[in-house]
């Protein structure tokens, strides 16, 4: 078993990252992780879609990868959108066709894309990371309104 650091480290943009390991217990910290930024930001709305979100993009890391850990990343893009990452060390390309009507799994990112306003991949040279986007309807304080931990 992998030991890592398990605390949120704010983001410069704001945000909410933290790595861990690439284990089925690692869901519920990140739902965790993704509902502690929703709520410090006071987009509450989007807590239901951001938790499953976050849910099927680490399981899908810790079914289909053979990463020893997956980064959990929120980061509040604009007043009014979040975007939820999750990379591993693994260089395939998630795809999101339909299953089988007899498969028991395959559609965590069919999921992904129904909850999402949208949602993609960003390839690096040993690594990508899976992420998507929600809008939340609720008027909140604009980012560059919010703490930050940078100084001019």
């Amino acid at each position: 078993m992998i030991t890592t650091a398990t605390r949120p480290m704010p983001k410069g943009d704001p945000g909410y990252a933290e790595t861990m390991p690439c284990e089925p217990q690692s869901a519920k910290r990140a739902r965790s992780l993704v509902a502690t930024a929703l709520s410090t930001w006071g987009i509450g709305d989007l807590l239901d879609a951001g938790t499953l979100i976050v849910d099927e993009l680490v399981t899908n890391a810790i079914d289909h990868t053979r990463s020893r850990t997956v980064r959990v990343v929120i980061r509040r893009v604009t007043r009014d959108r979040v975007r939820i990452g999750v990379a591993d060390t693994s260089r395939e390309v998630p795809g999101a066709g339909m299953p089988d009507e007899d498969c028991e799994g395959g559609r965590g990112l069919v999921l992904v894309d129904a909850l999402s306003d949208r949602w993609g991949y960003d390839l690096h040279p040993t690594w990508k990371l899976v992420w998507a986007e929600l809008r939340s309807h609720e008027p909140t304080a604009c980012p560059e309104d919010l703490p930050s931990r940078t100084h001019p």
